[in-house]
């Protein structure tokens, strides 16, 4: 039986920083813009990413981008939601 060659995504040149927020932080982010965990664009459990840094259903995920028009990046923030089968 051969081994499949696991592949770190989070190496990748495009792949941005992901930081998988606390329980706290996520409370605080939802109660700062005054949303609902639904209001923010999904991920789902199974991505690569979401994987990679342990993200399970009801997380939510910090993604930083680099801009090139800005001085700082660039935050994005999705929750995960399990795939319906």
């Amino acid at each position: 039986m051969t081994k499949k060659k696991q592949i770190d995504v989070l190496l990748h040149k495009f792949v941005p920083k992901h930081v998988l927020l606390t329980k706290e932080e996520s409370q605080s982010l939802l109660e700062k813009y005054r949303i609902d965990l639904n209001d923010l664009p999904q991920m789902f459990e199974k991505d690569p990413v979401a994987i990679a840094i342990g993200a399970k259903e009801g997380d939510v995920v910090k993604i930083s981008r680099d801009s090139s028009t800005t001085v700082s990046s660039v935050d994005y923030y999705r929750h995960v939601k399990k795939e319906k089968a």
